[in-house]
């Protein structure tokens, strides 16, 4: 373990030995770091938080504070980062809340640039890059292999589904369904994240495919429930429109539906 003299370490932090703590950094009560993580200097984790393997924070980086919510009391509330993830400098990710399911959670291999924010209750998945400044209210899910552009921002209880490209500067405020550009304040269906998907090892059937869906959904001038039932139609043959399907047929009790951008 190579802690410089100088931070501070709560006396019930879990701190694993290979990992590397900066000048300056403070480590709150109940936070846990996993193996290989290696954080910067005047770094800041409150808890309770668990950090997983292998994660970078870079210096200045706010880690498990206080929700940023007039309702919250100091309830014991968390924060979950999973492994492999990069926060850069000014990051600040946030603890849940008692009005959600009282935790925060980011998943694998994501990138957050400088700036970046996730507020509190959201859900991450994994593979996701948050460019400077992009930022997430609370109550916000966010699928896998999302991509949002510099100084964009989704609204709190939106959903933004995999695959999904948020532009620079764009302000969303209702849900994102996988595999579409968002573009616009507000956000406005632009196209499918067609570049994205090759690099992620479509093939151009499926891509074709997904365009086709696109067509379905916004340009066929069919009601919602009618181009969802054709939707799931296709699904039968298509497996990979079935995560677009099943975005829109998902009605999980913890959010508050707010519709999709179209």
């Amino acid at each position: 373990m190579a802690i410089h003299p100088t931070a501070l370490i709560a006396a019930d932090a879990q701190i694993a030995d290979d990992v590397t703590v900066g000048a300056y950094t403070v480590v709150g009560p109940g936070v846990t770091i996993a193996a290989g993580c290696t954080i910067g200097p005047h770094v800041v984790i409150d808890g309770p938080t668990s950090i997983g393997c292998d994660n970078q924070i870079f210096q200045f980086a706010s880690i498990g504070a206080a929700p940023q919510d007039l309702k919250y009391k100091g309830e014991p509330t968390r924060l979950e980062i999973g492994e492999r993830n990069i926060f850069r400098e000014n990051c600040t990710i946030n603890r849940g809340t008692t009005k959600d399911q009282l935790v925060t959670r980011i998943g694998d291999d994501n990138l957050f640039m400088a700036g970046a924010h996730v507020g509190h209750d959201c859900i991450v998945g994994s593979h996701c890059v948050f460019a400077n400044c992009a930022i997430l209210g609370g109550h916000v899910e966010m699928g896998d292999w999302v991509h949002m552009g510099g100084f964009s921002g989704v609204h709190q209880f939106c959903q933004v589904g995999a695959h999904a490209f948020i532009a620079n500067n764009t302000a969303v405020t209702r849900d994102v369904p996988p595999f579409v550009m968002a573009v616009g304040r507000p956000a406005e269906p632009h196209s499918v994240n067609a570049e994205g998907l090759k690099r992620r090892g479509f093939t151009a059937e499926q891509i074709r495919n997904i365009r086709d869906a696109y067509k379905i959904l916004y340009r066929s001038k069919l009601k919602l429930s009618d181009a969802r039932e054709q939707l799931a139609q296709r699904a039968a043959s298509q497996p990979e429109i079935a995560p677009l399907v099943a975005f829109l047929t998902d009605s999980t009790p913890r959010r508050e539906r707010v519709g999709i951008v179209r």
